[in-house]
C-alpha cells in the first residue's frame, strides 16, 4: 500500500481474528514439512499462526516478518516460549532480504495488503532455496466486496474525504490466472492458484471489521475521528452484518 505497511491494533487483531487462524490451519496442512526446516512466515501478524507453524517444526525454526511493529511486538509476547526457535522482524516484504535462503515460505492473510505482487513474488523467490515450497492464502478477486464498497462510500463522505483524496485502495485482490502468471515470471513452477469462498458472521461485527480490515484507513484519520469512520462503514452494511470472503490459495515451488 502507498506509504508502506500500516500499523495495526495488534491486541485486538490477535483476539478477534479467529476465522483467519482457522483458515490458516487448513493452509498449513498443504505445506510439506519434515520438522527441521527453516520457514519464512511472510506476514506473521500477532503470532497466532506462527505458533501453529512452530508446532510443526519441532527441530526447525521460523523467521517471522511483518510490516507492523505493533504486530511484531505482540507476536514476541505471544511466542515467548519459542524464543530460541523464532526470529521476528518488522519490515516491508517488498524490501525483503534474508541472510540465508529458507526451506519454505508460508503466508496467511497478508499478500492482499501488498500493492506490487510482481516485486513481492520476486523478493520471496530470492529468499528461497531451489525446490522450496511456497504455500499461501490471501484475499482474492471479489473478496469482501460489500465491505469494500461500504468503506469506499464512507471514505467519500464530506467529513472524511480530505483524508483519502488521491489515495488508492490499500488492498490488492488478485485472481488466480494473473497470480499464476506473476509467479511464473518470478521464477516459480509447479504453480496452482484457486479461489475459495468463506462466510464470517462474527459476534462482534464492528470490532471485527475494524481490527481485520480498517487499519490502513484509520491510520489516515486523527484518533478522535476514527470511531465515527468505523460507524459510517458499519451503517452501510446489510444487517445482520456478515463478511463474505473470497480467499486466493497459492501453491508453488521455487524453480
Amino acid at each position: 500500500m502507498a506509504g508502506g505497511p500500516a500499523e495495526w491494533d495488534a491486541e485486538a487483531y490477535h483476539r478477534l481474528a479467529r476465522p483467519q487462524e482457522e483458515w490458516a490451519r487448513e493452509v498449513l496442512r498443504r505445506l510439506p514439512l519434515r520438522g527441521e526446516e527453516t520457514v519464512l512466515d511472510a506476514g506473521c501478524g500477532s503470532g497466532g499462526v506462527t505458533r501453529l507453524l512452530l508446532e510443526r517444526l519441532p527441530r526447525g525454526r521460523v523467521i517471522g516478518v511483518d510490516g507492523s511493529q505493533a504486530m511484531i511486538d505482540e507476536a514476541r509476547s505471544n511466542l515467548e516460549q519459542w524464543a530460541g526457535r523464532v526470529e521476528l522482524r518488522a519490515g516491508d516484504l517488498l524490501e525483503l532480504q534474508l541472510e540465508q535462503p529458507v526451506d519454505a515460505v508460508f503466508s496467511n492473510a497478508t499478500f492482499h495488503w501488498i500493492p506490487d505482487h510482481e516485486t513481492l513474488f520476486g523478493r520471496l523467490r530470492g529468499a528461497m532455496k531451489p525446490g522450496a515450497p511456497l504455500v499461501a492464502q490471501c484475499g482474492g478477486e471479489g473478496n469482501v466486496a460489500e465491505f469494500a464498497g461500504a468503506i469506499e462510500a464512507a471514505s467519500a463522505l464530506p467529513e472524511f474525504a480530505a483524508a483519502f483524496e488521491g489515495w488508492p485502495a490499500p488492498y490488492n485482490f488478485a485472481g488466480p490466472a494473473l497470480t499464476e502468471e506473476r509467479l511464473r515470471a518470478a521464477g516459480f513452477d509447479g504453480i496452482r492458484c484457486w479461489l475459495e469462498e468463506k462466510l464470517v458472521e462474527p459476534k462482534e461485527p464492528r470490532e471485527f471489521g475494524a481490527a481485520a480490515g480498517l487499519a490502513p484507513h484509520l491510520e489516515r484519520l486523527p484518533e478522535e475521528r476514527r470511531d465515527a469512520f468505523v460507524d459510517a462503514v458499519m451503517e452501510r452494511l446489510d444487517k445482520p452484518i456478515a463478511y463474505r470472503y473470497v480467499r486466493l490459495n497459492i501453491d508453488a515451488t521455487a524453480a
